[in-house]
């Protein structure tokens, strides 16, 4: 009987790292083509007066639509034309101030080319990223980016995978581009994030103070007791009173952890003194126009759980509690000890 061979163990981790280290080699590659046309593409965009509508076909439909998402979050507003739907009736969404963005690794799509002529009638302009410089799309475009031949990561050289990625590394170089060009800020980018996490930590403080009737508000010179017998407030319960001077500003705070501590510390004489002599007398601070993420930082860091928010002349106007902010944490830090630039920084540096 002939023995079984044996066989080497497939080693899952080592095949995944060549494949991600061959589209990023790839990635590397198109980055070192891309030439003027990559500027007349993304001149017809800052152009446009319209919106950007985004076609293709498969897998390319699929970059397509996030690329539209980018776009949109981004300061270039973008929507997706189903290359299929469009020939059957939804060409009536483009606009003639509109510039179609087409996108086909071949170039040579049959339902792509069907919308070139079309476009061309309806839209301002026609644009493309394409992989086949020779294609009939690379051709008749007004524009495009031609990032050139690829070698597909899948084993069986079938499956779109590099061309995929770089299509989609391509097409974020052209949303970030236009981004820097319009001087898109992150209080742009709040603006159209206003849910989740990412919306909040991008957002003001004064989106999410507690304010008016809400907040605790005593005179410094009053006694602990006094306070506390006369301070009313609605709404939720924050551990924390704000102390203010004759004119108004920020004096003090003094949390429900200060009071306790006096009873713990057996100081009862301390509850019919002045608040200011038990009050914290520089406490940590924030302005209505500072991003969530910042405040975030400062309670983190400080290890506070509430933060005054005063004006510009010290007076108190709202309250960040911590246990309204339960769930929301700042962004994390970089993994290695590197700052985190803005691309503009680092081309600059």
């Amino acid at each position: 009987m002939t023995p079984p061979r044996a066989t080497t163990p497939f080693d899952r981790l080592a095949f995944a790292r060549g494949i991600l280290r061959a589209e990023a080699a790839s990635v590397e590659v198109v980055a070192s083509r891309l030439d003027d046309s990559f500027d007349r593409v993304t001149t017809l965009l800052l152009q446009c007066r319209g919106r950007v509508a985004v076609t293709g076909i498969g897998k390319s439909a699929d970059i397509g639509q996030k690329l539209v998402g980018t776009f949109n979050s981004t300061g270039t507003r973008a929507y997706l034309l189903d290359a299929t739907r469009a020939v059957h009736g939804d060409l009536g969404m483009v606009h003639p101030d509109d510039v179609a963005l087409l996108l086909s690794h071949s170039g040579e799509s049959e339902e792509l080319l069907r919308l070139l002529g079309p476009l061309r009638r309806l839209a301002a302009a026609t644009a493309a990223v394409t992989g086949n410089p020779g294609g009939t799309l690379a051709r008749s475009a007004d524009a495009a980016v031609v990032y050139g031949p690829v070698t597909e990561a899948c084993p069986l050289a079938l499956a779109p995978s590099t061309s995929t990625t770089v299509m989609l590394a391509v097409g974020d170089a052209i949303a970030f581009t236009l981004l820097e060009e319009r001087q898109f800020t992150a209080e742009d980018f709040a603006r159209y994030h206003p849910a989740g996490s990412l919306g909040r930590q991008l957002a003001t403080v004064a989106d999410s103070m507690r304010r008016g009737a809400e907040l605790r508000l005593a005179p410094a010179g009053e006694t602990v007791r006094a306070v506390y017998t006369r301070v009313r407030h609605q709404g939720r319960r924050t551990g924390a009173i704000m102390l203010t001077d004759e004119a108004g500003r920020l004096a003090g705070l003094f949390t429900d952890s200060d009071l306790a501590r006096l009873f713990e510390n057996r100081a009862d004489a301390a509850l019919d003194e002045p608040i200011e002599r038990v009050m914290t007398k520089t406490p940590v601070v924030t302005r209505p126009a500072a991003r969530m993420a910042e405040a975030l930082d400062l309670l983190r860091t400080k290890k506070i759980s509430e933060l005054p928010v005063v004006d510009g002349d010290g007076r108190p106007v709202g309250m960040l509690d911590i246990t309204d902010l339960i769930g929301l944490e700042p962004p994390e830090p970089a993994t290695d000890s590197r700052p985190v630039l803005r691309l503009s920084d680092r081309l600059s540096a």
